[in-house]
Formats: C-alpha cells, structure tokens, sequence
C-alpha cells in the first residue's frame, strides 16, 4: 500500500524534505512564548525581534542547527531570596525558526529587553546547465 504525501508527486522528486520541515514546524505552532515580531528588512533582509525581557546576554543563544535557526534563554533560579508574592516567572524557552536554503543569520543584538537577528537572502543566479548524453549505459 502505497501512503499518500502532500509531495507525492511524481514530478517532484527530491522534495521529501519539506514534508519534514512542515511536520516539523506543525508541531511548535502553538508555542507562544516568547512573542515575537517578523518583518522584512534591508532589500532582501529579515528582522526576527524576540520579546526577551529580563533576560541577560548570558541567558541566551542562538544557534543554527540543520537549517533551523535555534533562539534558546535560560534564567538561573535567584539564590537566598524569599518571594512573597512571584508574578515573574524564571522560565526557559526554546523557540525555533526552519530556514529556506540560501538565507543565513548575519547578526544578533540585544537591547532593551528585544533580540534582534538579521537574516540575509543570498541572490542565486540562475543557470543553465546542459547535459552531455552518451550512447549505452548510465554510469
């Protein structure tokens, strides 16, 4: 039995990957936090602002990992202080962002409680490649 994919196609081959990505982001669709803004920068540039308040540069990474861009914060737990009242939570957060081939992270700043990345597009020039056909077999 044959299972029916969304890029079963047979005129698309190689694509299987973005079946991946797509289950992959489906499943971080609900996460909420932290928020965050995405806007288009630059001619071909983009801007991911992530709401980070209270958070140190230590605190935070940001990592590319198998063309996900990873944004990872973890707050230490304060030691020797008493609450008696905790509406700011010391939580950790994990948020990640699938990358297109061909954009890459170019830089990353904190200020004021906001964590800018820059991603760049790179310009692919098309081409045109013409192949050689030989008589017999492939090898």
């Amino acid at each position: 039995m044959n299972r029916h994919t969304t890029f079963g196609s047979p005129y698309l081959l190689g694509f299987e990957h973005l079946e991946r990505l797509l289950e992959r982001t489906a499943r971080t669709a609900g996460d909420s936090y932290p928020p965050y803004n995405i806007e288009a920068w630059d001619e071909n540039g983009i801007r991911i602002t992530l709401a980070v308040a209270g958070f140190s540069k230590e605190e935070l990474s940001v990592t590319e990992e198998d063309r996900q861009l990873v944004v990872r914060g973890r707050q230490a737990e304060p030691n020797g202080k008493t609450f008696l009242h905790r509406g700011i939570a010391a939580r950790q957060f994990l948020r990640s962002f699938v990358l297109a081939d061909g954009i890459e992270v170019t830089a990353a700043a904190l200020e004021n409680g906001l964590l800018k990345i820059d991603l760049a597009r790179k310009q692919v020039q098309p081409s045109v490649r013409v192949v050689q056909i030989k008589t017999g077999g492939v090898s």
